[in-house]
């Protein structure tokens, strides 16, 4: 079983529409409570989401000087600071997690604003020959089950030792304009397993219609991209080949071209319907979304109902 131990989470986004406040805060530790109503910042939520599915070693894809804004967060309470949360042991113990949780950070910088795909490059001296699991640095995952989005995927990858798998959910034709599509071939459709046929960035309904359809879906439903992989380093192979032959679509090095030659290489190359859905912190209502899931899912929920019980009675009203 090859055992996956490291994760690569991208953070070298520019946040521009969360502008004006990720001028002041990028966009990857912008606030919010999580489920166990601790507040932290949205690369944390995402970090615990690859901790607790089994990872060691992490690495953040940053722009160039972020890395020690992380830095400075992911460390244990001292001198001062420390002393203002005595007698405070719940921050006590955050303090370690967050201690423990800098231990296993590594960093990759992407100098240079060239797409998706050369941001994850840049982690090919981290990865060296063993497998990641790869995550976006704006995406939150909350899962339908007792096991995280991230450990689902995992636990394919190592059972059947392929060389991708990606996340994928239903979705209907309408908003294939917004992700990467997947046609699959069923190979155990009752645990949502495919393999990976044609994979094509953000198709035209005409193109799903006529090379996604993936067999036993409802009718104009396809496989699209969850925002999350696993990956054998034969993706730095596919990434190599787009940048040194400069092969950009709207000018940028896509891993959804990577991950298309990789397919075109191997038959271990699968998806997964992942039991859970994911929010995009990265736009305005994303981020609202993501605050009200995580809520909705977590130790507040009977309050958040309450409360949002109360606007809508207020909202009726007026």
């Amino acid at each position: 079983m090859a055992k996956v131990r490291k994760a690569v989470i991208t953070a070298a986004g520019r946040g521009t529409r969360q502008y004006p406040a990720s001028t002041a805060v990028q966009k990857e530790m912008f606030p919010l409570v999580d489920r166990d109503g601790l507040t932290k910042p949205v690369i944390q939520i995402i970090g615990e989401e690859a901790i607790d599915s089994g990872i060691e070693q992490i690495c953040i894809v940053t722009t160039p000087g972020d890395e020690q804004i992380y830095r400075d967060y992911f460390r244990r309470l001292d001198g001062e600071a420390a002393k203002a949360f005595r007698g405070k042991d719940w921050a006590i113990l955050e303090s370690e997690k967050l201690g423990a949780f800098g231990e296993r950070l590594f960093f990759a910088e992407q100098k240079s604003p060239e797409g998706f795909g050369h941001a994850v490059f840049q982690a090919r001296e981290f990865v060296g020959d063993e497998p990641f699991l790869l995550l976006l640095g704006d995406h939150v995952y909350i899962s339908d089950t007792k096991d995280r989005c991230a450990r689902q995927l995992l636990r394919v990858y190592e059972q059947y030792i392929l060389d991708a798998v990606t996340g994928v959910q239903l979705t209907i034709e309408r908003d294939l304009h917004l992700f990467g599509t997947i046609q699959g071939t069923p190979v155990d459709a009752a645990k949502g397993i495919y393999k990976a046929g044609l994979i094509v960035e953000k198709p035209s309904i005409e193109t799903a219609r006529e090379k996604l359809v993936t067999p036993g879906l409802p009718a104009g439903n396809y496989l699209s991209h969850f925002g999350m992989h696993v990956f054998s380093p034969r993706i730095f192979d596919s990434l190599e080949y787009l940048i040194r032959n400069d092969l950009r679509e709207k000018g940028e090095i896509q891993l959804t071209a990577a991950q298309e030659h990789l397919r075109s290489q191997t038959e271990k190359y699968w998806c997964l319907v992942t039991q859970g859905r994911r929010y995009d912190t990265g736009i305005p209502y994303g981020l609202m979304e993501t605050q009200l899931a995580l809520a909705l899912n977590g130790v507040h929920r009977t309050e958040i109902c309450e409360a949002i019980a109360r606007i809508l009675a207020t909202q009726a009203r007026s």
